[in-house]
């Protein structure tokens, strides 16, 4: 939950640098754009479930090599060494 709200923080921050202040046409005042219309705007999927997709997708990935690969033990949490100090 934590790690979502601030993705979503970084998301909003770096379009409101993409696409600079909002010139209102009639008045001729500049202002931020309120988070709804950034969304309007940028009609991609999250940041955050982008992320969580490919995280999902790398899972599948090592899930599929089978217990003989080093990195699908770590993933289950079964390694069969030490660590080398």
């Amino acid at each position: 939950m934590r790690e979502e709200r601030r993705l979503r923080v970084l998301e909003i921050r770096v379009l409101r640098k993409i696409f600079g202040p909002m010139r209102d046409e009639v008045t001729e005042d500049s202002r931020k754009f309120h988070n709804e219309e950034l969304n309007d705007l940028y009609s991609s999927s999250s940041i955050f479930r982008i992320s969580k997709s490919r995280r999902m997708k790398w899972a599948r990935h090592v899930a599929r090599m089978g217990d003989r690969k080093d990195i699908y033990r770590v993933m289950v949490g079964k390694p069969e060494e030490k660590r080398p100090f």
